[in-house]
């Protein structure tokens, strides 16, 4: 486990240009802090200690702001940026290399026993917000946008954002084990725009010619009306 650890610390460097050294790490990021109690309290889980291992992922709750249940998969080198308000539900499962940035939810929609929770891929990034709903799986280096709501299969190196979430056409993600361009934030590398954004501006400029065409309607009423006034008086 403090192999696991070292190499969680390491891999920050590769990902977080603000970190400077391990001990720095170490002693100043929450992610690191909530993913060492929850490896403690998921080994604890296995071992049949369950309300030991749940007592310990509430007191890295109490002191990250990151919640990890204790029976959750996690993978190596996962790095929770920032972290606080991050959920990671029950039977969750995360691959290798992830990055998980605050405010991410990893929730489950049902009520029943059994897979309830997302089932995540290696190298994906999760931008801030982003709330991954119910059993889906996320393919391998696939990029989930800020604040984009989750509910279905997000394929391999796929970027998805937005409410609810729709794939975006975007440059070929390279593997994340090769040394190619970090998406911070799961921010799609794309030159082309935002189609909700681009139907909006569409509705405003076609509300804009509406209103236009309304007040030459008016005035050609008034002048109508102004007119059959001045036949009424001869």
């Amino acid at each position: 486990m403090f192999k696991t650890i070292i190499n969680d610390i390491d891999s920050i460097f590769a990902r977080d240009p603000a970190a400077r050294s391990r001990f720095e790490v170490l002693l100043c990021y929450p992610g690191i802090h909530a993913l060492i109690l929850y490896r403690f309290s998921h080994f604890l889980w296995k071992n049949h200690l369950k309300l030991i291992g749940r007592f310990i992922s509430y007191i890295a709750r109490f002191i990250t702001g990151i919640e990890i249940h204790p029976a959750a998969n996690i993978g190596a080198r996962l790095f929770i940026d920032h972290g606080m308000g991050v959920v990671i539900g029950e039977t969750s499962k995360i691959g290798d290399d992830v990055t998980i940035y605050h405010d991410v939810t990893l929730g489950g929609t049902s009520l029943s026993e059994g897979l309830r929770h997302p089932q995540i891929g290696n190298g994906v990034i999760i931008g801030a917000g982003a709330q991954l709903l119910g059993p889906i799986r996320i393919g391998d280096n696939a990029r989930i946008g800020s604040n984009a709501v989750v509910v279905k299969d997000v394929e391999t190196e796929t970027t998805v954002v937005g409410v609810p979430a729709r794939v975006v056409p975007e440059q070929k993600i390279e593997s994340a084990s090769s040394k190619k361009i970090f998406d911070a934030y799961g921010s799609p590398r794309t030159a082309e725009s935002d189609p909700v954004l681009d139907i909006l501006l569409k509705l405003q400029d076609d509300i804009q010619t509406l209103n236009m065409r309304v007040k030459e309607l008016e005035s050609e009423n008034t002048e109508l009306l102004n007119s059959a006034k001045k036949w009424e008086i001869k």
